[in-house]
C-alpha cells in the first residue's frame, strides 16, 4: 500500500496530511490529556492518607515517575527525533513501567488501601507513554529504520539536534504552566505532607520512649 492510499483511507477519502494531524493530537491531546489521570491518582493518594501508610518512600517513587516521563518529553519538545532521542524515549518508558511495578508493590506492602478506581488511574498512565511513543515511531518511521542500523551513515544520530521548527515560545510556556500547576505542585505537596507525618511519628516515638528511660534511669 502507499503513502498516498493509506492517508486516504485514513481521512475517509478526504484530502489530510495524516503526519500533521497526528502531531496536533500529540500536542494538543494526548499529553494535555496526561495531566487528568495525574492529578487523579494523586487525589486517590490523598484520599487513601499516603502519609500515614507508605508515607515518603512511595511519594518519592511517584517523583521518580514523573522525572523517567518528564525528560523524555521534555527532550520531544526542544529537539528532533532521532535515534538519540528514540533511545531516551525507548529507555524511559521501560524504567517507568517497572517503577510503576515497584511503585504498587510498595503502596500494597504498607496496607495502603490501592482501590480498583486508582488501578484503573493506573492504567492510563501506563499506556499514555506507550500510545505516545508508538504515535512518535509512526511520524519518524526513517528514525526507527537508523536506530535499528544502530545509526550508521547519520552523523547527527547520536547527539541532540534542535528543533528546525520549534514549538512556539506560548505553547511551550503553557505546558510548564500545566506541569507545575497539574504535576509539580501537587506531588511537591503529598512530599511535604508526607515528611511532616513522619517527623510527627519521630517526635512522638520519642516522647514515648523518654519516660521509660527516665524510669530505668532510677
Amino acid at each position: 500500500m502507499s503513502h498516498g492510499q493509506a492517508t486516504e483511507i485514513a481521512a475517509g477519502g478526504a484530502a489530510v496530511d495524516v503526519g500533521d494531524a497526528t502531531t496536533r493530537y500529540l500536542l494538543y491531546g494526548l499529553l494535555p490529556g496526561w495531566f487528568v489521570p495525574g492529578l487523579a491518582d494523586w487525589a486517590m493518594h490523598r484520599r487513601t492518607r499516603i502519609e500515614e501508610t507508605a508515607g515518603t518512600k512511595e511519594s518519592l517513587i511517584h517523583s521518580l515517575m514523573m522525572a523517567e516521563v518528564g525528560l523524555p518529553i521534555a527532550l520531544t519538545l526542544r529537539y528532533e527525533v532521532n535515534p538519540l532521542l528514540l533511545a531516551v524515549q525507548l529507555g524511559g518508558a521501560a524504567v517507568h513501567e517497572a517503577t510503576a511495578l515497584w511503585d504498587v508493590r510498595t503502596a500494597v506492602r504498607s496496607d495502603r488501601e490501592v482501590k480498583p478506581v486508582e488501578q484503573h488511574i493506573h492504567s492510563f498512565l501506563e499506556s499514555l507513554p506507550f500510545a505516545a511513543l508508538a504515535s512518535l515511531m509512526c511520524l519518524h518511521s526513517d528514525q526507527v529504520k537508523s536506530l535499528l542500523r544502530g545509526g550508521r551513515e547519520d552523523r547527527d544520530a547520536w547527539r541532540l539536534v534542535p528543533r528546525r521548527r520549534p514549538l512556539s515560545p506560548g505553547y511551550l510556556a503553557g505546558v510548564a504552566a500545566a506541569i507545575g500547576a497539574c504535576v509539580l505542585l501537587p506531588y511537591g505537596e503529598e512530599l511535604l505532607r508526607c515528611r511532616r507525618a513522619a517527623r510527627t511519628r519521630k517526635r512522638r516515638a520519642g516522647a514515648e520512649r523518654a519516660p521509660r528511660r527516665a524510669r530505668k534511669g532510677r
